[in-house]
C-alpha cells in the first residue's frame, strides 16, 4: 500500500495548469485571474463631491451658525457626469450632486442638510473645514497600482474593481470541466422505482456539487452499467469535453469491478491501495492527457477521496496552491479509535466557543453511511501512528464546505 501523501504527490505531479483564456468580465466570474490588473488612471480620476449639497470656499462660511447663517448666491448646478469646466469665486457657491466634479476655486462641500436648500441664494448654518465631503483624485487607488493580483479567484468585488479601472476583458485560468459518473448495475436514478437489490444513485450528485464547490464546472453523466464495453464507450465520449473525469465504483477487488478492468494498463492509469480509511481503493492516471480519478463506490469513501485527492488537483489545474480543505486545531470531546497504519478521516461536528474549537466524532463511521456525513461539518484527521486518542486531545480537523 502507498501512503496518502504518496498518492497525492503522484496526482499533483501529473496534472497540468489549464491554458489561460481571454474572457469578458461576467464570463470570468469564478475563474482565477492569470494576469495582474492595474489601474491606468487614479480612482477617482478627479476631485468630486461625496454628498448632495453646495460647493463653497470654506473661509466664506467660517462664521456660519444656526443663529447666524451665511447667505451665498448660487451661481450654477453641477451634476454627476458633467463634462464642462466650472469654477466659483470667493463669496459664491454652486449646487453640486454626489459624484459631480468639484468646481475650481471650491475647497469644501456643504451637505444640503446644513442649509435651507435655496436655489438662487442659499443660507448655510454650519462651518466646515477645507476638504469637507470631498473625494480626492486617487484617494481610492493611485494610477499604476495593482488592484487585483494574478492568482485571485474572481468574485463580485474583484469583477467590480476590474470594471472600475476600465477593463472589459481579462486573462484567466478557466474553471476545470469535470465529468462525474457512477458505475453499477444496482444503481437507479432518484425518482425511479426500486427492485430488490437496487439503490438510488447519489454519488454523482454529491461529487458534481463538490466539483462546483472546488471551483470547477461539474457535468453529471448518467449512470453506466457494469459492462466493460459501455464503460469504455463512456470514457471515449467524455474525453472530448472533459478537463478531468471522476468515477465512483468498480475499482476494488470484486469480479465486476469494470472500471478497473477497462482502465488497467490504459494510458498511465494505475490502481492502488492507499493507507487511509475510508477510501483505501484508489485509481488515477492520464487518459489521452486527461486526468482520471477512479474513486471507491461507497458514498463516504467517494466524498473523502474527493476532498483529499481531487480537490487539490482541481486547484492546481487553476494555478492555485494545491491546498486541502481549510484546517483548524480542535479539542476532542470524546475518546476515539483508529486502525493502526491508516490515516483515518472521521466525520465530526466542529464547534467554536470562547475562542477555541471542539469537535465530536459522529457515532456512525461506516463508509456506506451517508447520513452521518450529511450532518457533519468536519473531518477529523487521525495520523497513521494513532490508534486511540482520549477526550481532551488536540486534533487537526478539516472544515467541510457549508
Amino acid at each position: 500500500m502507498r501512503t496518502v501523501d504518496e498518492h497525492l504527490a503522484e496526482i499533483l505531479g501529473s496534472v497540468a495548469v489549464l491554458s489561460p483564456l481571454d474572457l469578458a468580465l461576467l464570463e470570468a466570474h469564478g475563474t482565477v485571474l492569470a494576469e495582474a490588473v492595474s489601474a491606468p488612471v487614479p480612482l477617482p480620476p478627479f476631485d468630486n463631491s461625496a454628498m448632495d449639497g453646495y460647493a463653497v470656499v470654506a473661509a466664506d462660511i467660517a462664521a456660519a451658525t444656526d443663529a447666524d447663517p451665511v447667505a451665498l448666491p448660487v451661481v450654477g448646478d453641477i451634476v454627476a457626469g458633467d463634462t464642462g469646466v466650472s469654477a466659483i469665486r470667493p463669496g459664491m457657491t454652486a449646487r453640486i450632486m454626489t459624484g459631480a466634479p468639484l468646481p475650481a476655486g471650491a475647497d469644501a462641500v456643504i451637505p444640503v442638510e446644513w442649509t435651507d436648500g435655496g436655489n438662487a441664494t442659499v443660507r448655510i448654518s454650519r462651518a466646515a473645514p477645507s476638504g469637507n465631503y470631498i473625494r480626492r483624485a486617487g484617494e481610492d487607488v493611485p494610477a499604476g497600482q495593482v488592484v487585483v493580483d494574478a492568482g485571485t479567484r474572481l468574485g463580485a468585488p474583484q469583477l467590480g474593481m476590474i470594471a472600475a479601472v476600465g477593463r472589459s476583458r481579462v486573462t484567466v485560468r478557466p474553471r476545470p470541466r469535470v465529468v462525474v459518473v457512477s458505475t453499477g448495475d444496482e444503481l437507479r436514478e432518484p425518482g425511479e422505482p426500486l427492485a430488490p437489490g437496487q439503490i438510488w444513485e447519489s454519488n454523482s450528485y454529491m461529487l458534481t456539487a463538490a466539483v462546483v464547490e472546488a471551483g470547477g464546472v461539474g457535468y453529471r453523466q448518467a449512470t453506466v452499467e457494469d459492462e466493460p464495453a459501455k464503460v469504455l464507450e463512456m470514457f471515449q465520449d467524455q474525453l472530448v469535453r472533459a478537463d478531468a473525469i471522476v468515477t465512483t465504483g468498480g475499482v476494488s477487488m470484486g469480479t465486476r469491478d469494470v472500471v478497473k478492468e477497462v482502465l488497467a494498463g490504459t494510458g498511465t492509469v494505475g490502481f492502488h491501495k492507499v493507507r487511509m480509511r475510508p477510501g483505501k481503493p484508489q485509481g488515477f492516471g492520464l487518459l489521452e492527457g486527461v486526468p482520471v480519478f477512479t474513486l471507491p463506490g461507497n458514498p463516504v469513501s467517494a466524498y473523502v477521496s474527493f476532498q483529499v485527492f481531487v480537490r487539490p488537483a482541481l486547484r492546481a489545474m487553476q494555478g492555485l496552491a494545491a491546498d486541502p480543505l481549510p484546517t483548524v486545531s480542535a479539542v476532542l470531546t470524546d475518546d476515539v479509535k483508529s486502525p493502526p497504519g491508516l490515516r483515518h478521516y472521521l466525520r465530526g461536528l466542529l464547534s467554536f466557543s470562547r475562542g477555541s474549537y471542539t469537535v465530536t466524532a459522529a457515532e456512525t463511521q461506516g463508509s456506506h453511511q451517508l447520513g452521518s456525513l450529511a450532518s457533519a461539518n468536519a473531518l477529523i484527521e487521525l495520523p497513521e501512528d494513532v490508534e486511540t486518542l482520549p477526550a481532551g486531545s488536540q486534533v487537526e480537523v478539516m472544515r467541510l464546505p457549508s
